[in-house]
């Protein structure tokens, strides 16, 4: 994976003014686009497309202050089809119009060339186990909320707190198979994982594939597969998260296991009354890579 991406890198520099074709180097490297992106953007710390605007724009400022061209030709040099276009993505990265920055030579802020390097890391074992699921049904309430990598969700939390005490019981006495009991379910999640883009949430339970979906609730259908399963322990939501982004930079580049789209699933097995602790199961579609 380390390789992989560094190939990625690569790519995205020869191909500065051009969409970088992920796909295809994801192909030839015997991966998916989608894990790829996913892995990009969890050890990079930014989506791809981010970075990939960031390097033009640094790239894209020595033309500027050289001053050698118009900004409308630097504009499409650099694949934007209008010197508008090219000004707001200018000044999104360096924080000042290209005109000033000619003028005044600054600021500017550098993206340099990524390179992932393995590290050695990983001194606490990761409580993982592969689970071959047949297709289940996952059913409950689902909104829209935008994606928030630290902290609690407030979105989420609001979703939550408006269904009644009851449905709560009568959705944890739906729960028919694994994983069991009231679950966290994230949905359409966007492969790059920008913050702010939008994911579908639904609170719900596990129901078998037979098992029909009660009326007035809604339904997220999961084809069979395996299943990466990680245990968490600790304070809630940072444990979660603290193992979720260790999967990016621990788990997956020391086994032959790659992401595959599907839901994203947490389990509640124990937590503290005002859930400041928990014990949790993340469930992570995967195949192998």
């Amino acid at each position: 994976m380390i390789s992989a991406l560094n190939q990625l890198v690569d790519l995205v520099e020869k191909h500065l003014t051009e969409e970088p074709d992920v796909q295809g180097l994801a192909g030839a490297l015997g991966t998916t686009e989608y894990h790829l992106r996913r892995m990009f953007s969890s050890l990079a710390g930014m989506p791809l497309s981010e970075y990939v605007r960031r390097r033009r724009m640094t790239v894209a400022a020595a033309d500027v202050v050289r001053g050698e061209a118009d900004l409308l030709s630097i504009a499409v040099r650099h694949g934007y089809g209008s010197s508008e276009a090219f000004g707001r993505a200018f000044r999104a990265v360096h924080g000042a119009g290209p005109s000033d920055v000619r003028r005044d030579g600054g600021p500017l802020r550098t993206q340099p060339q990524l390179r992932f390097r393995l590290t050695v890391e990983g001194s606490i074992p990761m409580d993982t186990r592969l689970v071959n699921r047949p297709a289940f049904r996952l059913v409950g309430h689902a909104t829209r909320v935008p994606l928030i990598h630290q902290g609690v969700n407030p979105h989420i939390q609001e979703h939550i707190a408006a269904l009644p005490h009851e449905e709560h019981l009568r959705l944890k006495a739906l729960s028919d198979t694994e994983p069991g009991g009231l679950l966290q379910v994230s949905d359409d999640l966007d492969p790059d994982g920008v913050e702010g883009s939008e994911l579908t949430y639904l609170h719900g339970v596990a129901l078998s594939r037979d098992t029909p979906t009660p009326d007035g609730l809604d339904a997220i259908e999961v084809p069979d597969g395996m299943w990466a399963v990680f245990r968490t322990s600790g304070p809630h939501p940072q444990a979660l998260q603290t193992t979720w982004a260790a999967t990016a930079t621990d788990w997956f580049p020391a086994n032959p296991w790659r992401l595959r789209p599907g839901p994203s699933i947490v389990a509640t097995l124990e937590r503290a009354d005002d859930f400041s602790t928990a014990t949790c199961e993340l469930w992570m579609p995967v195949e192998p890579a």
